[in-house]
């Protein structure tokens, strides 16, 4: 299966850090073997790490595989054609990329939740989802309330590692 070169940037979130009632814990993450722990992202190039249920890191190499799935998350809103033009998106990305499982959220406003989302991947098959916003640039909702919503759906699901990546950002095809 082709690999969906994901976002530049990545946040790992910690499962652990909801156990105790806490914001869940986003720290960058670097293609190196360490993580690090600074509060700017590093480039992400060939790894990409994991939330494991004891809230523990695992190492990927970034290929696609039978039980990963993406969820594209955009804002939500109270306009059924901007909810729709998210579906839209998600059936060209599954087409593009290659991702058996692919499935729309919204944060807020309409539905599914990322929650139902989450839900929706797990009961296809997925053992590991790829949380990507889609925003063009990093903001409260993508340091904070996609991570909170994710780590909170996440919780349900115990056995399934999950990640979030950066937004959309900067890249050329945005202005051709």
């Amino acid at each position: 299966m082709k690999s969906l070169s994901v976002q530049s940037y990545a946040f790992f979130c910690s499962f652990s850090s909801y156990e105790t009632g806490t914001n869940p814990r986003c720290l960058p993450i670097k293609s190196s073997n360490s993580i690090c722990c600074s509060s700017k992202p590093r480039n992400l190039s060939g790894f990409l790490c994991l939330s494991t249920p004891n809230g523990g890191f695992r190492e990927n190499s970034g290929e696609v595989g039978r039980g990963d799935a993406v969820i594209i998350v955009d804002h939500g809103s109270r306009r059924k054609e901007s909810n729709l033009m998210l579906n839209e998106f998600v059936e060209m990305f599954k087409y593009k990329t290659g991702y058996e499982i692919v499935e729309p959220a919204h944060m807020e406003l309409a539905e599914p939740s990322i929650r139902d989302a989450f839900q929706s991947c797990v009961q296809q098959g997925a053992n590991r989802i790829i949380v990507s916003p889609f925003f063009l640039s990093p903001g409260r909702h993508w340091s904070q309330d996609i991570p909170s919503l994710s780590a909170e759906a996440a919780k349900e699901h115990p056995d399934v590692s999950y990640i979030v990546t950066a937004p959309l950002g900067l890249h050329e095809l945005l202005v051709v």
